[in-house]
């Protein structure tokens, strides 16, 4: 008789654990935040980082970067094998592993769709077809594919839409699997592009012809994750796709690790990909509320911990005592990135090419005091640079110094004075030229950091005597407007898809106008040397054409290059092998967390 109320709790103690274990509380979650809004998840609609950052962790592009190699190093994602690349790097050819499959989905009427050559082929038409404005095509017309470019400027003139059934010779599929280019202009690191799921990540035709205009809101892929929830420009929520290959963990801790992350990367070896099951991602712009919340433990990473709370946080470069007591990781990495202001080339007051244009921007980047930006804004967390192109990016020139890093108001003024720009009314401000008033917009965005550097262009513009007045805006409402040539000056950060220094060069492009070069920016002389050197291999004649290049930027002065950024993240205790490879959007499927150290998701 003693027996029964003993199995009757043994087995109420079973039921209970059973019901902890399948538990929503028990997923392992990974939480964090974004600073700037998305603007949605479409790869050929979207060129910001923030929503490239979710479409590379849904859709998969052919080739991913190891993420713990050093230096960096393509592999296959999607593809059985490297690319074959022909000898005049013009032609590419690239086999899809079979039995991959995109997640499940509506469009697809309860089909299980497994990815294929075709996929990839209209993935790329897509950056050709008018009617989506693609701000990535000049780098597909940078070197040419045949027949694409051709087709689509026909259809253009005919006013008739983009034909994807038809075959042109750049572009297209041998087999089920294999998928080839031919180039008109070889160039031995295009292939790099298509590591770059937020560019060139393969979308299946159904989903986008279901969807409609409202493919932005519904991305579909193959990859390691599906968008469960949004809310937009509040939050994104993740969740493991449960038709994802079987990719087990594999990786290697970078060069760079400190023991603790090599153990726990080598505990995490044999996983199958992804770790956790969840990743909410949280819209919170201002500084303070995001550095709390990782402080409160509401957030597991912190990525870029803000620059407000840098002494407190990693006062000298190192980790706070209080904040190693309590198990927090820090990673601090260079980024493949500038922070730059343009000067809208097409602009009556900004603009233009003639000498005294040239000469107020000239004045006005010299006014500019990288010194006090970089000590009192970015608090050490960022380096001057001479030209758009990063440290770790070919096409760097230590040795290469610029007019750019410069600080000289005595210069700035005489040249303002030599060409007309002058206080003629005595009110302590100076005119135009021909005596209309000199006053500048620049438009930027309404957290605490931009504020601060808005505060240092004032000032900075006062003591030269240029009136500056400052337009507040969000981002996806600013870069529409940029894009569309409609602000006189933005301060903004470009970012680098890969360890070369070709897409900074490209700010200059006049292929680029309008995308990637927001100044609209036209000068022969630079297009032609970027156009020589994306087809040289890497060597002592493309990095000198790079620096010419450079020079010219800075000659002309469409830009005022301000900074490279050095990023410092954090990572709760409970928070497992985390890292950073700056050329892999989705580090979230390598990181694992412990659900029963973490405070409750939510």
């Amino acid at each position: 008789m003693k027996l029964f109320p003993l199995l009757t709790g043994l087995l109420l103690a079973c039921a209970m654990n059973a019901a902890n274990a399948q538990s929503p509380s028990q997923e392992k979650v990974l939480r964090y935040a974004f600073k700037i809004a998305e603007t949605g998840f479409d790869p050929v609609q979207i060129t910001d980082a923030y929503s490239k950052a979710i479409v590379g962790g849904i859709l998969d592009a052919p080739l991913e970067y190891d993420f713990g190699a050093r230096p960096f190093k393509l592999r296959p994602a999607t593809l059985s094998e490297m690319p074959e690349i022909s000898a005049d790097f013009k032609t590419i050819t690239m086999k899809v592993r079979p039995g991959i499959y995109f997640s499940d989905d509506p469009a697809f009427k309860g089909v299980k769709r497994e990815l294929t050559a075709a996929d990839y082929v209209y993935s790329v038409k897509r950056h050709y077809d008018p009617k989506l404005k693609s701000g990535n095509l000049y780098l597909l017309e940078n070197v040419k594919i045949l027949g694409l470019s051709e087709l689509r400027t026909a259809l253009m003139k005919a006013k008739k839409p983009f034909d994807y059934d038809r075959e042109v010779e750049g572009l297209r599929t041998l087999d089920r699997y294999t998928f080839q280019l031919k180039l008109g202009v070889g160039d031995p690191r295009f292939v790099q592009q298509f590591a770059d799921a937020g560019f060139l990540g393969a979308v299946a035709r159904e989903v986008v012809e279901f969807y409609g205009d409202k493919i932005m809101e519904h991305p579909v892929g193959t990859n390691a994750w599906r968008l469960a929830d949004w809310r937009r420009s509040s939050r994104i929520v993740l969740e493991k796709n449960p038709n994802f290959r079987d990719v087990r963990y594999a990786e290697v801790a970078p060069p760079d690790a400190s023991p603790q992350l090599k153990a726990e990367v080598a505990a995490l070896q044999g996983r199958k990909l992804p770790l956790v099951d969840r990743v909410v991602i949280d819209v919170i712009e201002e500084a303070q509320p995001r550095w709390l919340s990782f402080l409160r433990g509401e957030a597991d990473v912190i990525e870029e911990v803000p620059i407000d709370f840098a002494g407190v946080a990693m006062p000298g470069g190192h980790l706070a005592p209080n904040l190693v007591k309590q198990g927090i990781t820090m990673t601090r990495y260079p980024r493949a990135d500038i922070s730059l202001s343009y000067f809208n080339m097409e602009d009556p007051v900004v603009g233009g090419y003639t000498p005294e244009k040239i000469a107020l921007r000239r004045a006005i980047n010299l006014a500019v005091d990288l010194d006090k930006e970089i000590r009192l804004v970015r608090r050490g967390q960022a380096i001057m640079s001479q030209g758009p192109i990063p440290p770790v990016a070919f096409g760097h020139d230590p040795a290469f110094k610029s007019e750019m890093t410069e600080f000289n108001l005595a210069k700035a003024k005489a040249l303002l004075d030599m060409y007309g720009y002058k206080d003629r009314n005595g009110d302590g401000w100076r005119e135009q030229p021909d005596g209309k008033p000199l006053t500048i917009e620049y438009s930027t965005l309404a957290d605490g950091e931009r504020r601060q550097l808005a505060e240092q262009w004032q000032k900075n513009m006062a003591a030269l005597g240029i009136r500056m007045t400052f337009k507040i805006g969000k981002f996806p409402e600013q870069l529409k407007a940029a894009n569309a040539g409609k602000l006189q000056m933005w301060g903004v950060g470009w970012v680098g898809t890969t360890p070369d220094g070709d897409t900074f060069l490209a700010l200059g492009s006049s292929a680029a106008s309008g995308k990637a070069n927001k100044p609209r920016f036209e000068l022969p002389a630079f297009d032609a040397i970027y156009e020589k050197q994306k087809t040289l291999p890497d060597g002592p004649e493309r990095q000198a054409l790079m620096t010419e290049g450079q020079r010219l930027l800075i000659a002309y002065a469409p830009y005022k290059f301000h900074v490279h950024r050095i990023w410092t993240d954090m990572a709760q205790p409970w928070v497992k092998g985390y890292s950073r490879n700056i050329f892999v959007r989705d580090f979230w499927k390598y990181v694992d967390v412990d659900p029963s150290a973490q405070p409750q998701a939510h």
